[in-house]
């Protein structure tokens, strides 16, 4: 059976969401700290996390500019996604994540999370929601 992970890359962290096992709802996972843009330092974390979840698939998120180009931040998010693919042997499907973090704090803000709890939830939150994007687009793929 399929499952997915879902990530948020960070400058210093990642937000990390999972697949339910019918893959229709994410789930929050946790989020992995580390070293300015020192992404190997992820490695053995999700290694962990793939075999606990015996995960299949990877979404990661690309965070694009608005006007739809590849800057800085999405170069890089593509640069790890290579990294993945080569530590892992997966699939890693690239899911559009523009406003994620805006949609992520509106939804702390609606439930009164103070801004210290804001901040330590937010990445884990951006990537439940590029995970549950990418779920409810494919799901309504197979719908039709």
């Amino acid at each position: 059976m399929k499952r997915y992970l879902g990530l948020d890359l960070g400058t210093k962290t990642l937000g990390v969401a999972v697949s339910d096992l019918t893959n229709t709802i994410a789930s929050s996972l946790t989020i992995i700290r580390f070293d300015s843009e020192d992404y190997n330092y992820t490695k053995d974390e999700l290694e962990s996390i793939i075999k606990e979840y015996n995960i299949t698939d990877i979404v990661l998120g690309l965070p694009k500019n608005m006007n739809n180009s590849i800057g800085f931040r999405a170069e890089a998010t593509l640069e790890y996604k290579s990294a993945l693919e080569a530590w892992f042997n997966i699939n890693v499907i690239m899911q559009d994540e523009r406003l994620t973090t805006v949609e992520a704090t509106n939804y702390m803000l609606e439930g009164n999370l103070s801004r210290k709890k804001r901040k330590k939830r937010i990445d884990a939150l951006a990537a439940t929601i590029i995970l549950q994007t990418y779920l409810d687009r494919k799901g309504e793929k197979y719908a039709k």
